[in-house]
Order: structure tokens, then sequence, then C-alpha cells
């Protein structure tokens, strides 16, 4: 994925808020077999501009418009939301959030959908697109600066994507993201004996400590796979992450991060251990870290899995990280 950003901005202001979308129950997803185009403006769009999905960006475009209501409710939508939305797409996400929302920033890195991206948004002048990878893109740059996160996420960049906007933009505060199952489960997993989904498979790890530290985490429900084009060979779901109060809710400095990822460098290790190889123990002995378990009441030959986010933050403290 490129990491460059082309233009500057371009921006739309001054709509009139229109009412939010009431929370409520999530109702089941219906999926028609055959999406018409005449009902689902990504596939008018897609035949329109001639579009065809690129497999390396993991695009796997939004051409059912049932979803929408769905990630709507999930996401609490409020006129006065300032919403941060990551692959725009064919802008069927785009169009439905501008018309709930202050204002939507739009995040793309493929301009060849400008065309279709512009046919969605023209008759918005709240939303901004800003053409570039959200990985290098200047966050803290967005003005207005965004209050919630709403994507349908490319593969590739998922996780990633999300973990960099808890660390980065603290002005937001919840997450709906639809994204690989693999990845949703991996960012909502417990530690091992925790009592929590997705432990048993080895699914906590790095990303799922990090989003824990500063939001409840949660797999919100499943994707049907004929919502998106092309049909994805994996699955999906609906991940919802909300910042934990202002307490509790500072995301993982640089130290922290280092120590969770020496932590699981070497999986098979204790956790003495993979610091030990990785080099992220802040230069401190086995010895002083199994004492720094020991008092948090860890045995000196637990695993990293074992930890609970909370845990590895006490631990940063008490080594001095």
């Amino acid at each position: 994925m490129s990491g460059l950003v082309a233009d500057a901005p371009r921006s739309r202001r001054g709509r009139a808020a229109r009412p939010a979308v009431t929370p409520a129950a999530t109702p089941a997803v219906t999926s028609p077999a055959q999406p018409s185009p005449a009902t689902q403006p990504s596939l008018r769009r897609l035949q329109q501009f001639g579009v065809r999905p690129d497999r390396e960006l993991g695009q796997n475009f939004l051409i059912d418009s049932n979803i929408l209501g769905v990630i709507g409710r999930a996401a609490e939508l409020d006129p006065e939301d300032i919403v941060l939305e990551i692959g725009g797409g064919l802008g069927v996400l785009s169009e439905y959030l501008a018309e709930r929302v202050n204002h939507v920033h739009v995040v793309e890195i493929d301009r060849r959908l400008e065309g279709a991206l512009d046919d969605a948004i023209e008759p918005f002048d709240n939303v901004t697109v800003h053409w570039g990878d959200v990985m290098s893109i200047d966050l803290g740059g967005l003005l207005p600066q965004p209050t919630k996160v709403v994507a349908n996420l490319p593969y590739g960049v998922a996780a990633g994507a999300l973990l960099r906007t808890v660390e980065e933009l603290p002005s937001v505060t919840l997450w709906v993201a639809m994204v690989q199952r693999e990845v949703g489960e991996r960012l909502a997993a417990g530690p091992v004996g925790g009592g929590r989904t997705g432990a048993d498979k080895g699914a906590y790890g790095v990303p799922s400590v990090i989003a824990q530290l500063a939001c409840e985490v949660e797999v919100l429900r499943a994707i049907p796979r004929k919502v998106f084009h092309p049909v994805p060979n994996v699955d999906s779901v609906l991940v919802g992450l909300r910042r934990l109060p202002s307490a509790d809710r500072q995301a993982a400095g640089a130290s922290l991060r280092g120590l969770v990822h020496g932590a699981f460098a070497h999986r098979r290790k204790t956790l003495v251990g993979s610091l030990a190889l990785s080099g992220q123990g802040g230069g401190h002995t086995r010895d002083q870290v199994r004492d720094a378990l020991g008092q948090l009441g860890h045995p000196a030959d637990v695993r990293a899995e074992r930890l609970s986010p909370e845990d590895f933050r006490a631990l940063a403290r008490l080594l001095g990280l």
C-alpha cells in the first residue's frame, strides 16, 4: 500500500445536520440474492465508472445497502458527530454518514475511485476527502477532529488502522468497523485462562492488549459474505471499540507498546525469556522481571498470553518503563 498523500483534501461544509439515528436493537440482516444496480448504488457505480476491485489493496466493496442501518445503529450516530471513514470505496457508506452527522472525513488511497466517490458525495457539503494511505496520513491534521471511526476496512490494514487511530486520535470515543473475522476475534480476545472468546485459539496477542488498554472491544455480529463485491474468501464481522472512561483511557505509550511486543515476540518462551531475547525489557535483568511478575501474582515462568492488558500496564510501571 502506498504511503503517498497526493493532494490537499477537498472540503464540503455547512450542510444542516439531519436527525440522529436512534440506537435500537439490531435487526437481522437480509441480503438479496442478486442485488440490483437500480436499487444498490455501489453496483451502479461499478458499472458506470468501470471499477475493477484491486485485491492487492484488499478491496471488497460494500454492495448491499441493507447493512447500513446495522452499522449506523451500532455507531450511535448523532448530528454532532465528526466521523472518520477509512476506505471510502464506492461511497455507499460515505453518503449514508453524510446524511446523518455533522462532518465526514473520508480517507481513500485509490484514485481510480475518484469518479465513483464524487458521484456519491456530490450532494453533500459536509464531506472532506483525503487521498492517501491511512497508515501514513497526518491524523492530527484532520479538522475538525473526528469523534468516531466508522468504516468497511480493507483487510490488509484493518488492525493497524484501528490501533493507529486509537493511539493518535484521543478525540475518538467509538469505533465501528467491518473487518475480517480473525481480526475482530483477535482484537476482542482475552488472556488464556481469562474465560474470554478466542483465548484458546491463540488469538490473544499484541493487537488485543494494545486495543484493550484504551478500549472495551466487542465483536458485534457476523456479516454475510454476499454483501461484498467481490465475495471474499473469508468471513467478516462488525467489531466495536468504545474508549474507556477518562481515568482509564490512556493509550499505550511507546515504552509500554515495546514491552507488549517483546513479551509476545517468542510466544513459546516464558515472558521473561521472550523479553530477554527481544531486547524489550528496558535493560532489566531476568531476575528483576521475575520479581515484578511475582509482585503481580504471576509465577516466574508465566507466558505473555496469561497477562491481562492491565497486568502489562502494571508490569511496565514496576519496571519503570
